[in-house]
């Protein structure tokens, strides 16, 4: 039976106190948190701490909270009831997905055409030594990442959660600005991998009509479509899709191997690309191949993008009590969160090595720079039908096996497609993420018209954020152009947004690492504190001998995993995607390696200046992590986040067109 919109749920206390231990409902037993300096609040802080006494989803004049709960005294717990404050309806999302569904999503995120298609680049670039080193060092550095991101993730599953960390760790307005560049990076990924769908359908010369009318529009609908029918039929598709893909892989893989070792017509291939210099490269592009090798650095973090999707499926993940009590951590984020970016890069060295194993570094086929990592080859300035712009592809077409090639091209554009439909959700819920709690306020405010796609409709989609994130859209038209030829204005722009998309992600990856360390330091230095406190138990991540330990998961190596993953970071940021500059200056590389850090930089310093009111009033210090009241109330913050945002799984509204879309 639906439950009324504002109504409070009840949850037996035996069932969820554990769970609740660190929340702001348990610690309202405690009025000793200790007044905070309204100086050091940012301004969401300071919304939470003057209506915390009402919930945000009844109006201000409703009744305060339970009363604070009595002192333990060591006796068993009565059996009664627990208000757990949520959100309003249509604010809220469902957690459905399980881990399967979460493992998928970031699968199918992750495996896209970065493999296929960019390892291509890759070897035309650096030779097979720069692809068996590169995919490792970037599947690396992407395992750092996430042992950064997933040590907090597990604690704290919630909304917009690569925003809130570095917002309650770092600073708010670089948390805002993180989550545009996320939002921005898969909102044009989506448009990205739709366009890549297209230049894999070249291989068949369908004729720019069908392209227009199937790829470019049928396609994008109906992936819009499934995106607004409930998470849980989105997290179907997304297990059949990724399933989908890891056995494309596999047979690609298999395909590969019999290729290598003379099936078909053609003769064995075996090692005979690797006598000899494996550490070759192009001239046109680099002076050496250590340039060359930087160069390959930067495209092989287009193929490690989505390593962090899991952030992003983490408030609609299934989230139940523990018996135990070892805090919040959900199975599924933990598990997505640590073994994604390893199981993504040994698929990557994996199909690398096979795929240099039988084509030639320097062979016409392989896509060039155009300039810099574009799957656009410049020896062909208008594409034919059985050109490819696949490595594995080339290769199957050269082993000569009837249809073979056909069927690999088939395989990437499921790959594309299924890798469009992820992106398409992943922009949608970092959108949602930031407008959530935002409220109405004047018409011409832009809060008001940012608050309107912080709804979901009654399926609990937030189909608002998801129709934004399209609009993009017109980027793949650009595709049909007669003038989208390399060097080109169109080809540029199509390589630029592309570009700027990883990037951007690589961005957001390095402030993450600077939230962790931040976080790291801080409950190191707070320790004590968290230990006498039991409301905290959930942040006391250094009782390693505690029998109560209920810090969910810790990350590998830490301290020297968080420094390295922000080195490896800035790294990619400054010194390899610049390296295409040190032959020569050219526009294209210069605007795919800086128009992102350029602009969202300028993003940050406007967004400072508009909340300061000005330029004299701008405050550049970081978040307090010093008082340890704030930081207590910070942790409080996070903790409602993760309550609040929770949807009633038999809280249903009306049904309806009009409410599938959002309309109200």
């Amino acid at each position: 039976m639906a439950r009324p919109a504002n109504e409070r749920e009840d949850i037996p206390l035996q069932e969820s106190v554990d769970w609740l231990k660190g929340s702001s409902f348990a610690r309202q037993r405690d009025a000793s948190t200790g007044a905070t300096s309204s100086r050091n609040m940012n301004q969401s802080e300071k919304a939470d701490s003057e209506v915390s006494s009402a919930p945000r989803d009844l109006p201000r004049s409703a009744p305060a909270a339970a009363p604070p709960l009595p002192p333990p005294t060591g006796l068993p717990l009565p059996h009664v009831q627990v208000h757990a404050l949520r959100d309003p309806r249509d604010r809220t999302v469902n957690r459905k997905l399980r881990g399967i569904h979460i493992f998928m999503i970031t699968i199918s995120g992750i495996l896209g055409v970065g493999l296929y298609v960019r390892s291509g680049s890759i070897l035309r670039i650096g030779g097979p030594g720069a692809v068996l080193i590169s995919f490792a060092i970037l599947g690396l550095l992407a395992w750092l990442v996430m042992q950064c991101i997933a040590e907090m993730l597990c604690i704290w599953p919630i909304s917009g959660a690569l925003v809130e960390f570095v917002r309650t760790f770092v600073d708010e307005d670089l948390a805002i600005t993180v989550g545009a560049a996320y939002w921005f990076t898969y909102s044009i990924a989506f448009s990205a991998l739709i366009s890549a769908t297209a230049g894999e359908a070249d291989f068949w010369d369908p004729g720019k009509p069908i392209l227009g009318v199937v790829i470019f529009f049928i396609i994008p609908l109906l992936l819009i479509i499934f995106n607004s029918f409930g998470v849980e039929i989105y997290g179907f598709t997304e297990v059949v899709g990724g399933f989908t893909k890891l056995a494309f892989a596999f047979i690609i893989i298999i395909c590969m191997i019999a290729i290598n070792v003379g099936a078909g017509p053609g003769e064995a291939i075996g090692t005979k690309m690797y006598r000899g210099n494996i550490f070759n490269h192009d001239k046109d592009v680099a002076d050496n191949w250590t340039v060359a090798f930087f160069i390959c650095l930067s495209i092989a973090a287009f193929a490690f993008v989505g390593v962090e999707i899991t952030a992003a499926t983490a408030l609609e993940a299934r989230a139940r009590p523990q018996p135990g009590g070892h805090g919040p951590a959900s199975i599924s984020v933990k598990f997505s969160a640590t073994w994604t970016a390893f199981i993504a890069a040994v698929i990557y060295f994996l199909g690398g090595l096979l795929m240099s194993l039988n084509v030639r570094w320097d062979d016409p086929g392989l896509p060039r720079a155009s300039w810099l990592g574009s799957p656009i080859n410049a020896t062909a300035s208008n594409t034919t039908s059985g050109q490819s712009n696949s490595g594995f592809v080339l290769a199957a077409k050269q082993s000569r096996i009837p249809g073979l090639d056909s069927a690999f091209t088939v395989f990437l554009l499921i790959t594309a497609l299924t890798a469009a439909n992820t992106n398409l959700y992943v922009a949608s819920r970092t959108l949602f993420g930031l407008t959530r709690e935002l409220q109405y306020g004047r018409w011409w405010s832009p809060t008001t018209w940012l608050a309107f796609f912080g709804r979901t409709n009654n399926y609990k989609v937030p189909v608002r954020a998801m129709f934004l994130s399209c609009c993009l859209l017109w980027v793949p038209f650009l595709y049909l152009s007669p003038h989208n030829t390399p060097g080109t204005a169109i080809a540029t722009l199509l390589e630029v947004l592309s570009e700027m998309g990883s990037v951007g992600c690589v961005m957001v990856w390095a402030c993450e690492c600077w939230a962790f360390i931040r976080f790291y330091r801080c409950v190191w230095r707070h320790r004590a504190e968290f230990r006498a406190d039991d409301r905290f138990a959930h942040v006391r991540r250094f009782d390693f001998v505690d029998d109560d330990d209920r810090y969910p998961w810790r990350g590998h190596g830490q301290p020297f995993t968080m420094v390295l993953a922000l080195a490896g970071c800035l790294f990619v940021l400054v010194i390899a995607n610049g390296a295409a500059l040190w032959k020569g200056f050219n526009k294209t590389p210069f605007l795919s390696a800086y128009l992102a850090p350029l602009f969202f930089g300028a993003f940050w310093v406007c967004l400072k200046v508009y909340r300061y009111g000005g330029w004299r009033n701008v405050e550049w210090a970081l978040a307090d992590l010093d008082d340890v009241d704030e930081v207590k109330r910070k942790i409080m913050r996070l903790d409602d986040i993760r309550f609040r945002a929770t949807g009633d799984e038999n809280d249903v509204g009306p049904r309806g067109w009009g409410n599938l879309w959002g309309l109200w």
